[in-house]
């Protein structure tokens, strides 16, 4: 291995570990000291669900919880409701099965909208990691060693 890269590497585990062990925040109020970049985790029931990396954590964690959230705002939210509807493969062509498209059927908007309710009820965990590199490897180190369900990286 380059040795570059595994510097960047070494970290990750510990920030992995430091994720994993944060008392996670239930209420839907962040701590009022923390902002700034980070990777976050949602769980329910203490099983791992879906990793992040904003630039914000105030604002995307509002953008995943807020009942007004959009298609483009909350994916984890649409990606709940595409596994609830079972339409889960993603078409980007303007259309009934776009994402604007799938959130006019009655039934998908109604998934859409149980999964931003299911989202506020889960338990949200995060780490500060101000290295856009590492917050890249740690979101898909996280992914891979929980195994989450809703973390693909597939962008086609």
């Amino acid at each position: 291995m380059h040795e570059r890269f595994r510097a960047f590497t070494e970290d990750l585990h510990p920030k992995f570990d430091a994720l994993m062990a944060q008392e996670p925040v239930v209420t839907g109020i962040l701590p009022a000291d923390f902002a700034g970049s980070e990777i976050h985790m949602f769980s329910q029931g203490g099983k791992s669900l879906y990793v992040g990396r904003p630039r914000d954590v105030r604002r995307r964690y509002g953008q995943h919880i807020r009942r007004s959230s959009g298609h483009n705002s909350s994916p984890f939210a649409f990606k709940l409701a595409r596994h609830a509807t079972g339409r889960v493969k993603a078409d980007y062509k303007p259309g009934e099965n776009s994402r604007a498209g799938l959130l006019l059927d009655p039934g998908f908007a109604a998934a859409f909208s149980d999964a931003l309710e299911r989202i506020r009820r889960m338990e949200f965990r995060f780490v500060a990691e101000p290295d856009p590199t590492r917050q890249c490897l740690l979101e898909v180190y996280a992914s891979v060693v929980c195994g989450l369900p809703y973390n693909d990286f597939n962008t086609t």
